[in-house]
């Protein structure tokens, strides 16, 4: 053989492969979905979620605490509210007794360094299910659904929530929220991460099980990418990007490797996020329990994948 052609040699041991990453894995990188609803003493199993509950506030503690101590450095909260009146406007995403607020309150208590960040969407608390407001028509109108996002998102950051994430994928909500917290002084203490590539896909059936946010009628391919657009996603990211956007997700993960691979190039000086939607991590479970694959090292494997998807010299 050709010297060059030998390569085993540069990963024959377990240090040596572990150098051949361009960046590491780490528990920092990594950030806990949470599903809040509004009984504080609430914990539901998601029967589609393995391992997967609704929480209220009041248990928190129980479940994170060990959590913590293994090293959990940041979660991101989604409200669940079953108990209230919901409305075309949303009323209820900012209430401040609400379960996302009042879990940001309790959370800074509890765990002063654990890093929060806020979904900030509509979907959970309209009454229709949609993530804005709608036209007499069933059509979306973009105008007033960005300034109520973007309220929200400034109560989140006043109660104080370290991030705020939209996950709406209203156009210009990234700007009005920038705007939003800069006027109400947040602009340099809150982070905006945008779900800039949020594809309309089949996997978030879990999720919406969870936080009962399925819409009552149609759906949201309106706003949510088509499943094949790398071009429009491309085009997100970059509107993004120049609207004030902090950190740059794509969501799902695992089938859109290569938008997370752009989103590397794209916003090469912003952190890439990737948010592994509730059907793959049913996926991942499933297979583990029909015997397909190991479920600790599948998850270590598909986490692993995103990472290097994305890393670029």
């Amino acid at each position: 053989m050709d010297i060059s052609s030998i390569l085993q040699g540069g990963y024959q041991h377990p240090v040596s492969r572990s150098w051949q990453a361009k960046q590491q894995l780490t528990k920092s990188m990594l950030m806990y979905p949470i599903f809040i609803t509004d009984d504080p003493d609430a914990r539901v199993e998601v029967p589609t979620l393995p391992g997967q509950c609704r929480w209220g506030v009041d248990r928190l503690e129980e479940f994170l605490g060990p959590l913590v101590q293994k090293g959990l450095t940041s979660v991101i909260l989604f409200g669940v509210p079953l108990n209230c009146e919901k409305d075309m406007r949303g009323t209820p995403a900012d209430d401040p007794s609400g379960p996302v607020i009042s879990a940001i309150k309790k959370l800074r208590s509890l765990f002063p360094d654990l890093y929060i960040a806020c979904d900030v969407c509509l979907c959970e608390y309209t009454d229709h299910g949609h993530c804005g407001y709608l036209n007499p028509d069933g059509t979306i109108d973009n105008t007033p659904s960005v300034a109520r996002i973007a309220e929200v998102a400034v109560s989140y950051a006043k109660a104080g929530a370290h991030c705020v994430a939209p996950s709406d994928m209203m156009d210009g909500r990234i700007k009005a929220i920038k705007r939003g917290l800069i006027d109400a002084g947040f602009g340099n203490k809150c982070t905006l991460m945008s779900y800039s590539a949020k594809f309309a896909s089949s996997l978030y059936g879990p999720f919406r099980d969870a936080a009962g946010s399925a819409p009552s009628f149609g759906n949201r391919k309106c706003y949510q990418l088509p499943v094949a657009a790398r071009g429009l996603a491309r085009r997100a990211i970059l509107r993004d990007v120049e609207e004030g956007a902090d950190i740059i997700m794509v969501k799902p993960a695992l089938p859109y490797l290569d938008i997370i691979a752009d989103a590397g190039q794209l916003a090469a000086d912003h952190p890439i996020a990737c948010y592994q939607v509730s059907g793959e991590f049913a996926m991942v479970h499933a297979g583990a329990r029909a015997g397909v694959y190991n479920l600790k090292a599948m998850a270590f494997e598909s986490v692993e994948s995103m990472v290097r998807a994305g890393m670029y010299d």
